[in-house]
């Protein structure tokens, strides 16, 4: 396999080997299953049977639950026995961190285990050690005896098992020979799937969990393409971004990373990790899994009912050979931002823009543009302009009677700009045939419109192109309205590339979907998965007519900390959100908070909520929060400080990697994280 995927031009799900589950199939073109894990306290039998029928009734297939000693891993039978009894069958999935007997009293009595490889066996002290190939296969044969009696355990009774890394809890062994990298995520799990064949045991999924979708999807790319070279099969996946957080930013950057994937028929179950109570990750998984319930799968049975109208722009994409011979002109595996030229300040080494569109607003005051990030003081009569600021604005037709502030510049039809009063704030926007034929071009910056592989007389037909190549006035901007829009427009990239193309791109993303969630999802899987692969060098996002005057009637704002009270200012936090989650351009603080479990130490939405709400003004400063210390030092690696509990109403706090106040009561702890952030220069004060 030279990609990591069927196809990238249409939709097909990838075959993976069928793996049971108590009464539920899993893998090899079944469902895609939704799932997530209590919060309770393992140990408080009725406080977590509550919690999982909750789950349950919101729709989860399987329900996790910690079990972090030998006696949380005996209770489960408790908690199984007494849903049972109340009519729930739900398959339970024992969670696994650093006890091997824990493991293997649970592999007793629920469905399923999860085991994370990073330290079932191995530790983490972030210490560097060189291995001889003799040493390291010794270190192999130590996981292989530790890790056996579970697998055997597991294949008597009839129990599925998640061999689930985590890039947060990568070995100081894995670390040490393939530093934090994809790749070693990749062969962490590796190392215990082939013990497990050894044994001729496949009842297995796997994962591959990340804070960061870039690593994210990277590592489960490089997955699958190492399971489909050395085993000629590929195991079934759990897809989640690990320690995505809450709200707004939790939603989009797992929708970024888990978008991305699903997109290219990849994953047969997910989870999105928020930080809230478990019953409200639910519909956000289903919203991301019902975009794939109507697209031809491969599978014969679900081609059957593949609904006819989402076949009108079926087969449009030209396709792209897996050959021998054939090389992608970028890598899926890493990310390199594709090389443009400026045009403006867009494209070359400069961060993607934002454009907000406007053209649905009948009167845009200066009081408008406050929800994009421009705030306009009449007393001074100055604009103070906002970490979260568009770059432009799309009015299609409207010349504003006012002083634009800054750097700020609208986008209208040609028309109008050619007749705007300020020429160098007024840009025209053009379709292709319109810019060819045009003599009322801008002298220094056009965007040209391209819907891809929609018409079925564009197919194959790139003639058009050569009057826009490399004009260095010329900023394209895709966008498709074939059913499978990601990956038309990524075919239009792999066209440029292998034509030499280098016009700054702006990715233009219409949703049609109705509530706050679906559009954030919408947005973050369409460009999200883009600007991964290092596409992008803009982006505009818009609704239909009927989605806007929806939104509008009913205040849609999304789950953000932005207060927003208009479509604008949504679409507009959103976009900088979905820059901020693939690490394009950073406008705010990061949050890299986990989910809760049974393990987690304090109240984690609270105090989540507390150090939000005083450091959210802290542009480019990442935060770990973590409940426990399972991924909190790995996780930790990422960030510039974290916060992590330590102890029964006990916190520690890092910098990066290093511990720097450790065992603090939790009451004083936001205090001196905040003095931490202060020793370290790393403060401001709000509003300064």
């Amino acid at each position: 396999m030279q990609q990591y995927c069927n196809s990238l031009t249409q939709y097909s799900r990838l075959k993976t080997r069928e793996v049971k589950i108590g009464d539920l199939l899993l893998g090899n073109f079944h469902p895609v299953r939704v799932q997530t894990m209590t919060t309770t306290d393992t140990m408080d039998t009725l406080a977590t049977v509550e919690q999982t029928i909750r789950c349950i009734e919101a729709g989860a297939e399987l329900v996790r639950i910690t079990a972090p000693s030998k006696k949380e891993a005996e209770n489960l039978q408790n908690i199984k026995d007494e849903l049972r009894r109340r009519g729930y069958n739900t398959p339970l999935v024992a969670d696994i961190h650093f006890t091997p007997n824990a493991a293997e009293i649970a592999a007793r009595i629920v469905e399923k285990v999860r085991v994370n490889p990073g330290n079932y066996v191995d530790k983490k002290k972030f210490e560097q050690i060189d291995y001889t190939d003799a040493e390291y296969a010794e270190e192999i044969e130590r996981i292989r005896e530790r890790f056996s009696p579970l697998v055997l355990i597991c294949k008597e009774h009839g129990t599925a098992m998640r061999i689930g890394t985590n890039h947060g809890s990568l070995s100081d062994r894995i670390m040490s020979r393939y530093g934090d990298t994809a790749n070693g995520m990749v062969e962490s799990a590796m190392e215990f799937l082939r013990i497990a064949r050894s044994l001729d045991y496949h009842n297995i999924i796997l994962s591959m969990k990340s804070s960061n979708p870039q690593v994210m999807v990277q590592a489960y790319r490089l997955l699958i393409q190492q399971m489909d070279n050395e085993f000629g099969e590929i195991y079934p996946l759990h897809l989640g971004v690990t320690e995505a957080g809450d709200g707004e930013d939790g939603r989009v950057k797992s929708a970024a990373g888990i978008g991305t994937l699903l997109e290219d028929g990849i994953g047969d179950t997910v989870r999105v990790s928020l930080t809230e109570d478990p019953e409200f990750e639910i519909p956000v998984c289903r919203d991301l899994v019902k975009r794939y319930e109507v697209r031809k799968s491969g599978s014969p049975e679900e081609e059957k009912s593949e609904r006819q109208e989402d076949r009108k722009t079926e087969g449009l994409i030209p396709t792209i050979a897996d050959t021998s011979d054939f090389r992608l002109p970028y890598s899926p595996f890493e990310y390199k931002r594709r090389k443009t030229f400026t045009v403006d300040n867009i494209g070359g080494t400069h961060v993607p823009v934002v454009i907000a569109d406007f053209s649905k607003v009948e009167n845009i005051t200066p009081n408008s543009l406050e929800s994009i990030g421009y705030k306009y003081d009449v007393a001074t009569d100055k604009w103070n302009i906002g970490d979260a600021a568009a770059d432009y604005i799309f009015t299609a037709k409207a010349e504003l009677n006012f002083a634009l502030p800054g750097t700020l510049k609208v986008i209208t039809w040609p028309n109008y700009a050619a007749t705007a009063s300020d020429s160098a704030k007024y840009i025209p926007i053009f379709d292709a045939k319109g810019f060819i034929k045009s003599d009322v071009k801008h002298n220094s910056i056009n965007f040209v419109m391209i819907d891809c592989f929609s018409d079925a007389t564009a197919i194959n037909d790139f003639t058009y192109l050569d009057e826009l190549a490399n004009n260095p006035s010329v900023i394209l901007c895709l966008s498709s309205k074939n059913i499978h829009a990601l990956p038309a427009v990524r075919r239009m990239f792999i066209e440029l590339m292998n034509r030499k193309i280098e016009n700054p791109v702006v990715l233009i993303v219409d949703s049609n979907w109705q509530t706050a969630d679906e559009h954030l999802i919408h947005y973050a899987t369409e460009a999200g998965a883009l600007l991964l692969d290092g596409f992008g060098d803009g982006v505009c996002f818009g609704m239909t007519n009927t989605s806007y005057e929806n939104a509008a009637t009913t205040n849609a704002s999304g789950r953000n900390y932005l207060n927003n009270n208009s479509v604008e200012g949504f679409i507009n936090s959103t976009a900088f959100s979905i820059l901020q989650a693939t690490r394009t351009r950073i406008s705010k603080t990061e949050y890299i908070s986990c989910p809760s479990c049974g393990r987690t130490l304090f109240d984690l939405q609270e105090t989540t909520a507390k150090i939000r709400n005083r450091t959210n003004h802290l542009k480019g400063i990442k935060i770990a929060i973590m409940g426990c210390i399972v991924n909190g030092p790995g996780e930790m690696a990422d960030a510039d400080f974290g916060y992590v509990g330590s102890g029964v109403g006990k916190i520690t706090l890092y910098k990066g990697k290093e511990v720097v106040k450790r065992n603090l009561d939790s009451e004083i702890a936001v205090d001196e994280l905040i003095n931490l952030l202060k020793e370290n220069e790393a403060w401001v004060e709000p509003n300064a």
